[in-house]
């Protein structure tokens, strides 16, 4: 369907972080957001930074994107998308998905 956003499930993005594949995690969440829960190897980017800093992402490999729930990421998503980074894909639920199916160790908020 056009327009919809391409998405990785946590359970899928969970297999992908234990497989081989390279992949590359951006966090567009703020610093307060990031303080109260992150994964260590995302890049974090804040939402409204992104545009000053796109030239840093990668574009050769898989590019999944996280927020909160998946509303902000899903919007950069679509913004990358239209940019040409055909590798980026939003993580459905978010980090909060995350903390709640597969790491309940990790604080939620």
């Amino acid at each position: 369907m056009q327009g919809e956003v391409p998405a990785l499930s946590v359970g899928d993005f969970a297999a992908l972080r234990a497989g081989p594949e390279a992949y590359a995690l951006l966090d567009v969440r703020e610093p307060w957001e990031v303080a109260l829960g992150a994964l260590p190897e995302a890049m974090t980017i804040p939402m409204n930074e992104l545009p000053d800093r796109v030239e840093s992402l990668p574009a050769d490999r898989p590019l999944v994107v996280l927020c909160h729930h998946g509303q902000r990421s899903g919007q950069v998503t679509a913004w990358l998308q239209r940019l040409g980074y055909d590798n980026a894909v939003n993580l459905e639920g978010g980090i909060d998905a995350w903390a709640r199916t597969v790491d309940p160790a990790m604080p939620t908020y």
